[in-house]
């Protein structure tokens, strides 16, 4: 592991001391809540609908949750439920992490990303602005609402060149195209009514507690099970992995030192085709469970998703040298720390998504079905 150290983070707030983080009980906003309430004495405010992907078990077993966690059980597509949400927690911080995230649930039921990411982003921007205008001149001076975002506004990369902040917004799915518009809206809250906003649009985050749809948890807990690995099409889609804790760093380093106005790209310099990222899981898992070596024989090629951007690859450069950020995990050692996780976290998986009313089957087969 890397020397790096984490960011100082009761510094980083400066007297912050009331945070609203939406999708709290998600994957990446709970690792955000678990690292405020460790690290610091502020308030933490947990906006999330509680949808069929979040989970509070990570941050309950928290000693400090009972005192300075507080759950607001609220969907973003409720605007005066929004709105008092905001007033009850009374923020100097926002950080807006609610969205539809899986692609291929996108792809199936374009419906609910429009509803959520988009309106629902207008609905978070219309009560924060409210909320800042009425602050007294001392709290408005440091307040700031962070909007976190994905690489994948960006669309697709040939063989060569990395994303950028100003790389030209092309979304390919109904999620990243979602994704591109809430960008814009808190971009243009910003400069029409001076809205003291920051954006970051990071690369694809895996480690513990991500609810058990995406490609890393899923090729684990199948190889774990001795059951078919889905590769989709010929496995050369590259993306560019960033363990989350790394990605928090960034996050907070974005919300209280990054410029008003200014966006910022989240890369782990981790670029692998996700026929790499399986056949290394499958070899972890060769060590791990000998038994079922090799594991790579489940690898099973599946047809591609509809519109299956080919690469994603992010340059870092502006949030390294501006805020001194960088990841402390390679891939290598997040991946190993992320599936001997799994493997000890099989019951969470399990009842996650059966609570969830996920199978752990393949999603986005009907678009592709109409597709050919």
């Amino acid at each position: 592991m890397s020397e790096i150290s984490p960011p100082n983070l009761p510094a980083l707030l400066a007297g912050r001391r009331r945070i609203l983080v939406t999708g709290g009980a998600g994957f990446i906003g709970g690792a955000v809540v678990r690292r405020l309430l460790a690290e610091s004495e502020a308030l933490v405010f947990n906006l999330d609908k509680i949808g069929y992907a979040s989970d509070l078990t990570s941050i309950e077993a928290l000693p400090q949750a009972e005192a300075r966690h507080q759950l607001l059980k609220v969907d973003l597509t409720d605007a005066a439920a929004t709105a008092e949400a905001v007033r009850q927690a009374d923020p100097d911080l926002v950080m807006h992490l609610a969205a539809e995230s899986h692609v291929d649930r996108s792809i199936e039921g374009p419906a609910a990303f429009i509803d959520s990411n988009v309106t629902g982003t207008f609905h978070l921007l219309q009560a924060v602005r409210a909320h800042w205008e009425q602050l007294p001149a001392e709290r408005q001076v440091g307040f700031r609402l962070h909007h976190i975002s994905t690489d994948e506004v960006f669309g697709s990369l040939g063989e060569t060149g990395r994303f950028s902040e100003t790389t030209p917004y092309d979304p390919r799915s109904p999620y990243s195209a979602s994704k591109a518009a809430s960008d814009h809206l808190v971009s243009a809250w910003h400069h029409t009514y001076g809205l003291p906003v920051v954006l970051t649009n990071c690369s694809n985050n895996y480690g513990p507690w991500q609810f058990p749809e995406k490609l890393i948890p899923v090729v684990i807990l199948k190889a774990a099970a001795g059951e078919p690995i889905p590769l989709y099409g010929d496995g050369a889609n590259v993306r560019d992995w960033l363990y989350v804790d790394d990605h928090v760093d960034a996050l907070l380093l974005a919300a209280t030192q990054g410029q008003l106005g200014r966006s910022y790209c989240v890369g782990g310099h981790g670029e692998r085709t996700n026929k790499q990222v399986v056949e290394v899981i499958c070899d972890l898992l060769d060590d791990l469970l000998p038994a079922g070596a090799p594991h790579s024989r489940l690898i099973t090629p599946v047809t591609d998703r509809p519109g299956h951007d080919r690469r994603y690859a992010i340059d870092p450069t502006r949030i390294s040298s501006e805020l001194d950020w960088q990841p402390r995990h390679s891939f290598e050692e997040g991946l190993a720390a992320t599936v001997r996780w799994y493997l000890g976290q099989q019951e969470w998986c399990r009842r996650v998504r059966e609570q969830g009313g996920y199978s752990g089957g393949r999603l986005g087969v009907l678009a592709a079905a109409g597709a050919n």
